[in-house]
């Protein structure tokens, strides 16, 4: 059996997002779906699985967790010459 970092998604309202993939990624992207597949059961789109893995990815991050920790706006940290995502 394969220890995945994901495990089963959950069905949630979305956000919808529009992103462009590196062909190599995508196409580790659609391989881990099927191993997810056969390891929870559960058929997901490729796609559905990009949130998970950047929640879990951020969750696992010590720095951003530190910085979450720590009270402190994002914006706080942002030089002038950085743009703001809105």
């Amino acid at each position: 059996m394969t220890k995945l970092k994901l495990g089963a998604i959950p069905d949630d309202k979305p956000v919808k997002l529009s992103i462009e993939l590196p062909a190599e990624i995508h196409r580790d992207l659609i391989a881990y779906a099927d191993v997810l597949a056969r390891e929870t059961g559960q058929k997901n789109e490729p796609a559905k699985l990009i949130a998970p893995m950047l929640a879990r990815f951020m969750a696992t991050d010590r720095g951003f967790s530190i910085f979450r920790k720590s009270g402190r706006s994002p914006s706080s940290r942002r030089s002038t010459s950085e743009p703001q995502i809105t």
